[in-house]
């Protein structure tokens, strides 16, 4: 029998994060710091699609955002928007009740378990975002977080030939942040850009780790039991409809499928239950993660179940293949 690339002792909560971990959206606080209409900025950006239609060009709905923010640094009106500026951004965002502690609070509790220290199982915090890893990398969330999957921006891309001048000295370019040093005026490309369907990748990169260990491809075959985070060990948070690619996976591969709603929205909770009642999700719970919250109560009773279930495959394992001692027989 050969041996598994992994001892699969990992649970992984998956979340989204506009309107999952925070109440509105990520972006807020750029359109404040360069006093921008919010409100119109995402009107124009609703209205790009059928705007690029009529000259015969397909936008992404997901990611068109991206383009337009590029395009609001270009004429002026965010000048100065570096990936920098975005991370001292993301330190305004603020969260829903019981955030960031939870994320803190939850592994700890899970830690008291003896069993759980006995077969080293680890919980892990991962967010999958269609939002701007700069603002998540800054925010209070991110000292609790194993890794995040979500859209970047370039700046100061090298002009064309730049690889074929031996004069070029790419590395002192850079400062050891790995920062230009160059007069940076915004951010100016598109680096990688997530939507609602490309997140499920990030769900089978956490789940064949791929994101742990770089000579794991992604789409490479592999076996279930060489997977690192099995899906029926991960948890996927997230809060709509815009999210059904992913829940889907979820789903058909024996994972969890968790929505939460906002209390005062109403339309907020019919969204969620119609999830429920489609069969899109396994249950649902307000955004609230205090103590003692439907969603807190029922994200800790999961992760306990599935540390128990690890717990118990693993004492079979040790039952079935380690054999008796031998013992002092009687006269």
């Amino acid at each position: 029998m050969s041996t598994p690339l992994h001892p699969q002792n990992v649970i992984a909560l998956v979340w989204d994060f506009d309107k999952t971990l925070i109440p509105g959206y990520m972006q807020d606080p750029i359109f404040e710091a360069f006093n921008i209409d919010d409100g119109a900025f995402w009107r124009e950006v609703n209205a790009l699609p059928a705007y690029f239609a009529r000259q015969g060009v397909t936008v992404h709905p997901d990611t068109a955002y991206l383009n337009h923010l590029l395009t609001y640094v270009q004429h002026g009106q965010m000048t100065g928007l570096t990936n920098a500026r975005l991370r001292e951004l993301g330190a305004q965002i603020r969260f829903h009740p019981g955030l960031p502690d939870f994320f803190r609070a939850i592994r700890e509790q899970l830690d008291r378990d003896p069993e759980v220290q006995r077969f080293e199982i680890r919980l892990e915090h991962y967010i999958v975002s269609t939002g701007l890893k700069a603002m998540i990398l800054g925010s209070a969330i991110n000292p609790y977080v194993n890794g995040v999957w979500a859209s970047e921006f370039l700046e100061a891309p090298p002009a064309p030939g730049f690889d074929a001048d031996p004069t070029l000295d790419l590395d002192a370019a850079h400062s050891d942040l790995g920062e230009p040093l160059f007069p940076v005026h915004g951010v100016a490309q598109i680096a990688v850009a997530y939507d609602n369907t490309s997140k499920t990748r990030a769900l089978f990169e956490i789940n064949k780790g791929s994101n742990t260990d770089p000579s794991i491809q992604v789409n490479a075959t592999m076996r279930q039991e060489d997977r690192r985070v099995p899906f029926q060990h991960m948890i996927y948070i997230a809060d709509g409809p815009s999210d059904v690619p992913a829940f889907s996976v979820m789903r058909q591969n024996h994972g969890i499928g968790y929505a939460v709603y906002d209390p005062a929205n109403p339309a907020s909770l019919r969204q969620v239950d119609r999830l429920r009642r489609d069969g899109r999700i396994d249950h649902f719970g307000p955004a609230d993660y205090r103590p003692g919250s439907p969603t807190s109560d029922w994200l800790t009773l999961q992760v306990e179940r599935i540390a128990a279930e690890i717990a118990a495959e693993r004492k079979s394992a040790l039952k079935e293949r380690v054999g008796e001692a031998p013992r002092h027989l009687p006269h």
